[in-house]
Protein backbone atom coordinates (compact mmCIF):
# COMPACT_ATOMS: atom_id res chain seq x y z
CA UNK A 1 0.00 0.00 0.00
CA UNK A 2 1.52 3.24 -1.23
CA UNK A 3 -0.01 6.57 0.66
CA UNK A 4 0.54 10.22 -0.41
CA UNK A 5 0.48 13.31 1.83
CA UNK A 6 -2.81 15.23 1.87
CA UNK A 7 -3.40 18.68 0.51
CA UNK A 8 -5.23 21.36 1.69
CA UNK A 9 -8.48 22.39 -0.91
CA UNK A 10 -9.08 25.94 -0.96
CA UNK A 11 -13.22 26.90 -1.76
CA UNK A 12 -12.90 30.67 -1.09
CA UNK A 13 -13.27 31.47 -4.91
CA UNK A 14 -16.48 29.30 -5.08
CA UNK A 15 -17.91 31.06 -1.66
CA UNK A 16 -16.71 34.37 -3.30
CA UNK A 17 -18.56 33.77 -6.18
CA UNK A 18 -21.56 32.93 -4.06
CA UNK A 19 -22.04 35.80 -2.29
CA UNK A 20 -21.38 38.71 -5.27
CA UNK A 21 -18.19 39.57 -4.86
CA UNK A 22 -15.37 40.42 -7.04
CA UNK A 23 -11.46 39.98 -5.92
CA UNK A 24 -11.06 43.49 -5.67
CA UNK A 25 -14.12 43.77 -3.33
CA UNK A 26 -13.31 41.42 -1.25
CA UNK A 27 -10.10 42.24 -1.13
CA UNK A 28 -10.72 45.87 0.06
CA UNK A 29 -13.28 44.04 3.05
CA UNK A 30 -10.62 42.18 4.39
CA UNK A 31 -7.87 44.95 3.82
CA UNK A 32 -5.55 43.07 1.88
CA UNK A 33 -4.57 43.78 -2.07
CA UNK A 34 -6.05 41.62 -4.81
CA UNK A 35 -3.28 39.86 -5.71
CA UNK A 36 -3.41 38.23 -2.18
CA UNK A 37 -6.67 36.96 -2.48
CA UNK A 38 -5.59 35.67 -6.66
CA UNK A 39 -2.98 34.04 -5.02
CA UNK A 40 -4.96 32.19 -2.17
CA UNK A 41 -7.68 30.76 -4.30
CA UNK A 42 -4.78 29.29 -7.23
CA UNK A 43 -3.11 28.11 -4.17
CA UNK A 44 0.20 29.75 -3.89
CA UNK A 45 -0.30 31.57 -0.60
CA UNK A 46 -2.02 29.96 2.13
CA UNK A 47 -3.32 32.35 5.16
CA UNK A 48 -2.21 33.03 8.21
CA UNK A 49 -4.56 32.82 10.90
CA UNK A 50 -5.70 35.90 11.08
CA UNK A 51 -6.91 36.81 7.58
CA UNK A 52 -8.43 33.24 7.48
CA UNK A 53 -10.85 34.42 10.34
CA UNK A 54 -11.31 37.94 8.84
CA UNK A 55 -12.45 36.11 5.06
CA UNK A 56 -14.50 33.84 7.07
CA UNK A 57 -16.48 36.45 9.23
CA UNK A 58 -16.77 38.43 5.69
CA UNK A 59 -18.05 35.66 3.36
CA UNK A 60 -20.65 34.51 6.87
CA UNK A 61 -18.83 30.80 7.05
CA UNK A 62 -16.61 28.93 9.28
CA UNK A 63 -12.70 28.89 8.40
CA UNK A 64 -13.48 24.94 7.71
CA UNK A 65 -15.77 26.09 4.88
CA UNK A 66 -13.20 28.17 3.24
CA UNK A 67 -10.30 25.29 3.18
CA UNK A 68 -10.60 21.56 4.18
CA UNK A 69 -8.16 18.48 3.91
CA UNK A 70 -8.18 16.65 0.85
CA UNK A 71 -7.87 12.81 1.47
CA UNK A 72 -4.77 10.99 0.56
CA UNK A 73 -4.06 9.22 -2.42
CA UNK A 74 -3.65 5.63 -1.53
CA UNK A 75 -2.93 2.88 -4.02
CA UNK A 76 -3.88 -0.97 -3.15
CA UNK A 77 -3.13 -3.83 -4.33
CA UNK A 78 -6.38 -5.92 -5.52
CA UNK A 79 -7.69 -8.88 -6.44
CA UNK A 80 -10.19 -9.14 -9.55
CA UNK A 81 -12.10 -12.86 -9.42
CA UNK A 82 -13.36 -11.67 -12.72
CA UNK A 83 -9.79 -12.11 -14.43
CA UNK A 84 -7.91 -8.73 -15.78
CA UNK A 85 -9.09 -5.47 -16.33
CA UNK A 86 -8.21 -3.17 -18.79
CA UNK A 87 -6.54 0.45 -17.08
CA UNK A 88 -8.39 2.90 -15.70
CA UNK A 89 -11.11 0.55 -15.15
CA UNK A 90 -13.75 1.71 -12.59
CA UNK A 91 -13.19 -0.99 -9.89
CA UNK A 92 -16.07 -1.46 -6.64
CA UNK A 93 -13.93 -2.94 -3.63
CA UNK A 94 -14.52 -4.38 -0.30
CA UNK A 95 -11.52 -6.12 2.14
CA UNK A 96 -12.77 -9.64 2.36
CA UNK A 97 -11.03 -11.29 5.73
CA UNK A 98 -7.67 -10.15 4.67
CA UNK A 99 -7.56 -9.20 0.68
CA UNK A 100 -8.63 -6.47 -0.96
CA UNK A 101 -11.39 -7.63 -3.82
CA UNK A 102 -12.54 -5.67 -6.64
CA UNK A 103 -15.19 -6.06 -9.92
CA UNK A 104 -15.27 -4.25 -13.04
CA UNK A 105 -18.15 -1.76 -13.27
CA UNK A 106 -18.54 -2.81 -16.91
CA UNK A 107 -21.48 -3.08 -19.23
CA UNK A 108 -24.98 -3.95 -17.41
CA UNK A 109 -22.66 -3.82 -13.76
CA UNK A 110 -22.07 -0.30 -14.36
CA UNK A 111 -25.75 1.13 -15.27
CA UNK A 112 -28.98 1.50 -13.06
CA UNK A 113 -30.78 4.50 -14.85
CA UNK A 114 -27.43 6.15 -14.22
CA UNK A 115 -23.65 5.43 -13.54
CA UNK A 116 -22.74 3.64 -10.71
CA UNK A 117 -19.64 5.12 -8.76
CA UNK A 118 -16.68 3.48 -8.39
CA UNK A 119 -14.29 2.91 -5.27
CA UNK A 120 -11.63 3.40 -7.55
CA UNK A 121 -9.55 3.16 -10.89
CA UNK A 122 -7.49 0.37 -11.77
CA UNK A 123 -3.63 0.94 -12.41
CA UNK A 124 -1.30 -0.25 -15.33
CA UNK A 125 0.00 -2.98 -13.56
CA UNK A 126 -3.95 -4.39 -13.68
CA UNK A 127 -2.67 -5.36 -9.59
CA UNK A 128 -3.51 -2.37 -7.82
CA UNK A 129 -5.91 0.21 -7.45
CA UNK A 130 -6.17 3.63 -6.98
CA UNK A 131 -8.36 4.48 -4.23
CA UNK A 132 -11.70 7.12 -4.72
CA UNK A 133 -12.95 5.96 -0.86
CA UNK A 134 -11.00 5.96 2.58
CA UNK A 135 -9.61 2.99 3.85
CA UNK A 136 -12.21 2.89 6.81
CA UNK A 137 -14.58 2.50 4.38
CA UNK A 138 -13.34 -0.49 3.08
CA UNK A 139 -13.61 -1.92 6.05
CA UNK A 140 -17.49 -0.98 6.44
CA UNK A 141 -18.07 -2.95 3.07
CA UNK A 142 -19.84 -5.86 2.39
CA UNK A 143 -19.84 -7.81 -0.95
CA UNK A 144 -22.55 -9.50 -1.96
CA UNK A 145 -22.87 -12.06 -5.15
CA UNK A 146 -26.32 -13.16 -6.20
CA UNK A 147 -29.07 -12.43 -9.11
CA UNK A 148 -32.35 -11.14 -6.74
CA UNK A 149 -32.99 -7.81 -7.84
CA UNK A 150 -34.30 -6.82 -4.67
CA UNK A 151 -30.70 -7.23 -3.12
CA UNK A 152 -30.38 -3.78 -4.16
CA UNK A 153 -32.87 -2.73 -1.66
CA UNK A 154 -31.53 -4.52 1.14
CA UNK A 155 -28.20 -2.21 0.09
CA UNK A 156 -30.38 1.08 0.72
CA UNK A 157 -31.75 0.18 3.93
CA UNK A 158 -29.06 -0.88 5.39
CA UNK A 159 -26.99 2.68 4.14
CA UNK A 160 -30.50 4.21 6.21
CA UNK A 161 -30.24 2.35 9.14
CA UNK A 162 -26.17 2.99 9.81
CA UNK A 163 -24.94 5.88 7.05
CA UNK A 164 -21.22 4.29 7.19
CA UNK A 165 -22.37 0.73 6.23
CA UNK A 166 -21.94 -0.21 2.39
CA UNK A 167 -23.02 -3.12 0.53
CA UNK A 168 -22.07 -4.29 -2.95
CA UNK A 169 -24.05 -6.25 -5.19
CA UNK A 170 -22.54 -8.50 -7.80
CA UNK A 171 -24.79 -10.03 -10.00
CA UNK A 172 -23.99 -13.76 -10.50
CA UNK A 173 -26.15 -16.97 -10.16
CA UNK A 174 -26.54 -19.11 -7.69
CA UNK A 175 -23.59 -21.36 -8.12
CA UNK A 176 -21.32 -19.18 -9.01
CA UNK A 177 -22.34 -16.91 -6.14
CA UNK A 178 -21.57 -19.91 -3.76
CA UNK A 179 -18.34 -20.61 -5.96
CA UNK A 180 -17.50 -16.88 -5.05
CA UNK A 181 -18.25 -17.22 -1.35
CA UNK A 182 -15.96 -20.42 -1.36
CA UNK A 183 -13.20 -19.04 -2.97
CA UNK A 184 -13.37 -15.86 -0.80
CA UNK A 185 -14.60 -13.43 -3.30
CA UNK A 186 -16.97 -12.25 -1.05
CA UNK A 187 -18.69 -11.55 2.47
CA UNK A 188 -21.94 -13.58 1.11
CA UNK A 189 -24.06 -14.97 -1.52
CA UNK A 190 -28.00 -15.61 -3.21
CA UNK A 191 -29.32 -18.20 -3.75
CA UNK A 192 -32.66 -19.15 -4.83
CA UNK A 193 -32.66 -23.17 -5.93
CA UNK A 194 -36.04 -24.36 -5.84
CA UNK A 195 -36.76 -27.45 -3.57
CA UNK A 196 -37.16 -30.94 -5.70
CA UNK A 197 -38.25 -33.04 -2.67
CA UNK A 198 -38.04 -32.14 1.28
CA UNK A 199 -34.76 -31.31 0.97
CA UNK A 200 -33.29 -27.60 1.19
CA UNK A 201 -31.56 -27.18 -1.90
CA UNK A 202 -30.03 -23.85 -0.72
CA UNK A 203 -28.43 -25.62 2.49
CA UNK A 204 -27.64 -28.17 0.05
CA UNK A 205 -25.60 -26.19 -2.86
CA UNK A 206 -23.81 -24.67 0.57
CA UNK A 207 -22.94 -27.02 2.42
CA UNK A 208 -21.67 -29.18 -1.18
CA UNK A 209 -19.81 -25.96 -2.01
CA UNK A 210 -18.45 -24.50 0.61
CA UNK A 211 -16.96 -27.75 2.23
CA UNK A 212 -15.15 -27.82 5.86
CA UNK A 213 -16.43 -23.49 5.98
CA UNK A 214 -19.27 -23.00 8.49
CA UNK A 215 -22.00 -21.39 7.37
CA UNK A 216 -25.45 -19.57 8.12
CA UNK A 217 -28.78 -20.05 5.54
CA UNK A 218 -30.74 -16.95 6.18
CA UNK A 219 -34.20 -16.35 4.17
CA UNK A 220 -34.47 -13.33 2.32
CA UNK A 221 -37.27 -13.54 0.32
CA UNK A 222 -39.99 -15.81 -2.00
CA UNK A 223 -40.40 -14.46 -5.12
CA UNK A 224 -42.23 -15.72 -8.52
CA UNK A 225 -40.48 -17.31 -11.03
CA UNK A 226 -41.73 -18.28 -14.79
CA UNK A 227 -41.53 -17.15 -18.14
CA UNK A 228 -41.40 -13.72 -19.14
CA UNK A 229 -43.12 -13.46 -22.77
CA UNK A 230 -44.84 -10.68 -24.81
CA UNK A 231 -47.51 -8.00 -23.89
CA UNK A 232 -50.69 -9.76 -23.90
CA UNK A 233 -48.91 -13.22 -24.37
CA UNK A 234 -49.85 -13.45 -28.41
CA UNK A 235 -48.04 -16.86 -28.82
CA UNK A 236 -50.84 -18.74 -26.07
CA UNK A 237 -47.89 -19.76 -23.73
CA UNK A 238 -49.56 -21.36 -20.93
CA UNK A 239 -46.93 -23.34 -19.42
CA UNK A 240 -43.54 -24.99 -19.91
CA UNK A 241 -44.94 -27.71 -22.37
CA UNK A 242 -45.98 -25.07 -25.01
CA UNK A 243 -42.27 -24.87 -25.76
CA UNK A 244 -42.01 -27.46 -27.03
CA UNK A 245 -42.68 -28.36 -31.02
CA UNK A 246 -39.52 -25.41 -32.27
CA UNK A 247 -42.55 -22.73 -32.77
CA UNK A 248 -41.48 -20.98 -29.52
CA UNK A 249 -38.42 -18.73 -29.24
CA UNK A 250 -36.92 -19.40 -26.18
CA UNK A 251 -33.95 -17.64 -24.33
CA UNK A 252 -32.59 -19.81 -21.69
CA UNK A 253 -30.03 -18.99 -18.59
CA UNK A 254 -26.58 -20.77 -18.49
CA UNK A 255 -25.86 -24.21 -16.59
CA UNK A 256 -25.93 -23.45 -12.90
CA UNK A 257 -28.42 -20.53 -12.77
CA UNK A 258 -31.35 -21.21 -10.61
CA UNK A 259 -33.56 -20.61 -13.33
CA UNK A 260 -32.13 -23.20 -15.65
CA UNK A 261 -32.52 -25.84 -13.10
CA UNK A 262 -36.48 -24.98 -12.72
CA UNK A 263 -36.84 -24.88 -16.20
CA UNK A 264 -34.74 -28.74 -16.76
CA UNK A 265 -36.87 -29.61 -13.68
CA UNK A 266 -40.08 -29.21 -15.33
CA UNK A 267 -39.17 -30.20 -18.32
CA UNK A 268 -38.09 -34.03 -16.90
CA UNK A 269 -41.68 -33.61 -15.26
CA UNK A 270 -43.15 -33.56 -18.14
CA UNK A 271 -40.81 -36.18 -20.32
CA UNK A 272 -40.01 -32.93 -22.70
CA UNK A 273 -36.59 -33.20 -23.70
CA UNK A 274 -34.57 -29.84 -24.87
CA UNK A 275 -33.79 -30.87 -28.04
CA UNK A 276 -37.36 -29.87 -28.93
CA UNK A 277 -37.18 -26.31 -27.77
CA UNK A 278 -36.00 -23.80 -30.16
CA UNK A 279 -33.71 -21.63 -28.13
CA UNK A 280 -32.99 -24.19 -25.43
CA UNK A 281 -29.14 -23.51 -26.05
CA UNK A 282 -29.31 -19.25 -26.33
CA UNK A 283 -28.31 -18.13 -23.32
CA UNK A 284 -28.62 -14.66 -21.24
CA UNK A 285 -26.80 -13.59 -18.24
CA UNK A 286 -29.89 -11.91 -16.17
CA UNK A 287 -33.06 -11.24 -16.13
CA UNK A 288 -33.11 -8.49 -17.54
CA UNK A 289 -31.16 -9.40 -20.50
CA UNK A 290 -33.80 -11.58 -21.19
CA UNK A 291 -36.54 -9.47 -21.04
CA UNK A 292 -35.43 -6.83 -23.43
CA UNK A 293 -34.52 -9.81 -25.83
CA UNK A 294 -38.41 -10.31 -25.42
CA UNK A 295 -39.32 -6.51 -26.14
CA UNK A 296 -37.59 -6.13 -28.62
CA UNK A 297 -39.01 -9.14 -30.43
CA UNK A 298 -35.71 -11.32 -30.63
CA UNK A 299 -37.73 -13.86 -28.28
CA UNK A 300 -41.08 -15.45 -27.49
CA UNK A 301 -40.13 -15.98 -24.18
CA UNK A 302 -37.20 -15.57 -21.42
CA UNK A 303 -37.02 -16.69 -17.71
CA UNK A 304 -37.68 -14.77 -15.11
CA UNK A 305 -39.20 -12.97 -12.21
CA UNK A 306 -42.73 -12.18 -12.21
CA UNK A 307 -41.51 -8.80 -11.12
CA UNK A 308 -38.93 -8.16 -13.66
CA UNK A 309 -41.73 -9.04 -16.55
CA UNK A 310 -43.77 -6.24 -14.77
CA UNK A 311 -41.51 -3.33 -14.50
CA UNK A 312 -40.72 -4.20 -18.46
CA UNK A 313 -44.48 -4.33 -19.56
CA UNK A 314 -44.22 -7.65 -20.29
CA UNK A 315 -46.70 -10.44 -19.92
CA UNK A 316 -45.76 -13.52 -16.96
CA UNK A 317 -46.30 -17.04 -16.83
CA UNK A 318 -45.89 -18.85 -13.29
CA UNK A 319 -43.74 -21.69 -12.85
CA UNK A 320 -43.17 -21.55 -9.01
CA UNK A 321 -42.42 -19.41 -5.93
CA UNK A 322 -38.91 -19.84 -4.39
CA UNK A 323 -37.38 -18.98 -1.79
CA UNK A 324 -33.87 -16.99 -2.01
CA UNK A 325 -31.78 -17.21 0.96
CA UNK A 326 -28.29 -15.37 1.89
CA UNK A 327 -25.38 -17.85 3.07
CA UNK A 328 -22.68 -15.95 5.58
CA UNK A 329 -19.79 -18.15 6.62
CA UNK A 330 -19.58 -17.99 10.05
CA UNK A 331 -16.23 -16.26 10.77
CA UNK A 332 -18.08 -13.22 8.90
CA UNK A 333 -20.94 -12.63 11.21
CA UNK A 334 -19.06 -10.88 13.63
CA UNK A 335 -18.64 -8.14 10.96
CA UNK A 336 -20.41 -4.58 11.46
CA UNK A 337 -21.76 -4.78 8.02
CA UNK A 338 -23.03 -8.23 8.23
CA UNK A 339 -24.44 -7.54 11.60
CA UNK A 340 -26.66 -4.51 10.19
CA UNK A 341 -27.67 -6.44 7.40
CA UNK A 342 -29.18 -8.92 9.81
CA UNK A 343 -30.65 -5.97 12.08
CA UNK A 344 -32.25 -4.85 8.56
CA UNK A 345 -33.81 -7.93 7.70
CA UNK A 346 -35.37 -8.36 11.10
CA UNK A 347 -37.19 -5.15 10.86
CA UNK A 348 -40.48 -4.09 9.06
CA UNK A 349 -39.95 -1.32 6.22
CA UNK A 350 -37.54 -3.53 4.47
CA UNK A 351 -40.23 -6.40 4.78
CA UNK A 352 -42.51 -4.09 3.37
CA UNK A 353 -41.36 -2.82 0.46
CA UNK A 354 -40.25 -6.45 -0.34
CA UNK A 355 -43.59 -7.34 -0.22
CA UNK A 356 -44.73 -4.30 -2.37
CA UNK A 357 -42.63 -5.72 -5.10
CA UNK A 358 -44.62 -8.08 -8.01
CA UNK A 359 -44.29 -11.52 -7.11
CA UNK A 360 -42.64 -10.77 -3.70
CA UNK A 361 -43.09 -11.99 -0.13
CA UNK A 362 -41.82 -11.65 3.32
CA UNK A 363 -43.10 -13.45 5.62
CA UNK A 364 -39.77 -15.47 6.72
CA UNK A 365 -37.22 -12.35 5.95
CA UNK A 366 -34.91 -13.10 8.42
CA UNK A 367 -35.31 -16.29 9.85
CA UNK A 368 -32.54 -18.35 10.05
CA UNK A 369 -33.04 -21.76 7.89
CA UNK A 370 -29.73 -24.02 8.48
CA UNK A 371 -26.43 -24.11 10.00
CA UNK A 372 -24.25 -25.84 7.74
Amino acid sequence: MKTKEKGIICHLKSIRQTKGYSQQQLAGLVKVKRQAIYDIETGKYMPNTALALRLAKQLGCKVEDLFSEDEPETTMTITLPEGKARQNSRIVAARVRNRLIGYDLKGQSSLNEGFRAADGLLAADGDTVKLFCSEDSLDRTIMLLGCDPAFSLLAAHASRFARDIRLHCRFASSHKAMQGLAAGYAHLAGTHLHNRHREEENVTLARNLLGQTKATVVAFSFMEEGLMVAPGNPKRILSVSDLAGGSIRLVNREPGAALRSLLDDHLERRSILPTTISGYEKMVASHSEGARLVSFGFADAALGLRAVAEFQGLHFVPMETVRCDLVIPQDLMDHPAITIILDVMQGKKLREELSALPGYEASMTGQVIAET
